[in-house]
């Protein structure tokens, strides 16, 4: 076993500790302190760096049948992470080493090597293998370019178009020759970033109006595709925009993740009659067969920055839940992200 020399006794992880209803209270997690554990064969202990919170963790914390397990009661809960391995019993795994994880809400991990992803901080900020370049940015790949089918142009619009994963699709849509890219976002400063940063053709505010008439203004042809994360009135604009064979892929319903009781669905889902749309979900994980192809493609656009990101930095581990608060009401610019 190789280790780095006096690491702390103490480790400290979020728990779950009852099951929210509604929105999340922070009476319902316990930041607790624990041992550093110690590895055991074939793992490595990593000291985590940055930490990932994300939409998808509301649904975790649930007990009902998802496509993840749902978050143990009164156990660290889990999510994305990068660090450092500070001990290794596993070969191929020296100290020093930075890995790509999903042992997050805590300061140090221990895991079977298997579980672990070498990553260079050389060649991407470790920040980078959670957002832009890690999970989210596949996200944003596989649902526009498989799911949605996208052709070049294509007119697309994108909800929570300011986001970690909106952001990434807009533009990867620019890039691969879109002839239009819309999109939404919950304030006035996001607006100006999509259009003045990540060059989208035009944005609005949805709290400003209707998003069906501004949509329609928006894209007065149109849409071809639709790439939904938000769900609820953002659907039924989009269906309502939608051109012949238009597709709609999707990836989140942030509107809804909180109601304790069930969102009426669109209203005009027989438009789709007419226009031979599709409406399909998708779930990254049933994707990585791609993971290759994206990091070939996007990986050269990101150091050369055609594409651009902005990542909120929330600093302490401390601090992780008010992170993972603050993505559900729309606080960050870009990926939101726990230094530890």
């Amino acid at each position: 076993m190789t280790d780095s020399p006096a690491l702390p006794s103490v480790n400290r992880a979020w728990h779950l500790v009852t099951r929210p209803v509604g929105w999340p209270k922070p009476e319902d997690f316990a930041l607790v302190e624990a041992e550093v554990p110690t590895p055991r064969d074939g793992q490595v202990l990593v000291r985590n760096l940055y930490v990932s919170v994300d939409p998808y963790m509301r649904g975790r914390m649930s007990a009902a049948k998802s496509y993840a397990d749902p978050y143990e009661l009164n156990k660290p809960m889990l999510g994305g992470a990068v660090g450092e391995v500070v001990a290794s019993r596993a070969e191929g795994f020296a100290v020093g080493d930075h890995v790509l994880h999903s042992f997050g809400w805590r300061e140090y991990a221990a895991l079977d090597a298997k579980n672990a992803v070498k990553v260079d901080p050389d060649a991407a900020p470790l920040s980078t293998y959670l957002g832009v370049l890690g999970m989210t940015g596949l996200t944003a790949y596989v649902g526009l370019l498989r799911t949605a089918s996208f052709q070049e142009g294509d007119t697309v619009f994108v909800s929570g178009a300011a986001g970690a994963v909106g952001s990434q699709v807009g533009q990867i849509a620019k890039l691969k020759g879109a002839s239009r890219v819309i999109g939404s976002a919950g304030s006035d400063e996001k607006v100006g970033l999509l259009v003045d940063e990540y060059g989208f053709d035009a944005a609005f505010n949805y709290k400003d109006g209707p998003v069906s008439k501004q949509l329609r203004a928006a894209a007065p042809d149109g849409i071809d595709v639709y790439f939904d994360n938000v769900g609820g009135e953002h659907l039924e604009a989009a269906i309502g925009s939608l051109n012949l064979n238009g597709r709609i892929a999707i990836c989140g319903a942030i509107s809804v993740y909180n109601n304790t009781e069930p969102a009426p669905g669109p209203k005009n889902l027989a438009r789709l009659i007419q226009t031979r749309g599709r409406i399909e979900g998708f779930l990254v994980g049933d994707h990585y067969d791609l993971q290759p192809q994206f990091v070939e493609e996007v990986g050269p656009w990101v150091a050369s920055g055609a594409l651009k990101y902005r990542e909120t930095v929330v600093e302490g581990i401390e601090n992780n839940l008010e992170a993972f608060l603050g993505v559900l009401r729309g606080d960050n610019t870009g990926k939101m992200i726990v230094k530890i």
